[in-house]
């Protein structure tokens, strides 16, 4: 595995919990947010990250807004629980 995958797991992992921490009215918890960000980190890093031609810099950054976004875009397609 190529240690690049790490460091895009890693900054999903930390974009999801910074996104589910700033919009705590649409957090889906910790651990649905850190899977998420996990998934839109390698997603972003792989697919946007390479494509921008940044070297790691561009491939973290990107890695950690997907997962950011990723369980904050999620979380609208659930249902609110009531209060």
């Amino acid at each position: 595995m190529d240690i690049s995958l790490l460091w895009q797991l890693l900054a999903g992992v930390v974009g999801g919990n910074a996104g589910g921490y700033l919009a705590k009215a649409r957090s889906m918890g910790t651990m649905m947010n850190s899977v998420l960000g996990a998934v839109g980190g390698i997603a972003g890093g792989q697919l946007i990250g390479s494509g921008l031609d940044y070297g790691m810099v561009g491939d973290l950054g990107s890695s950690a807004l997907i997962g950011a976004l990723l369980p904050l875009a999620a979380s609208f397609f659930m249902k609110k629980k009531a209060d």
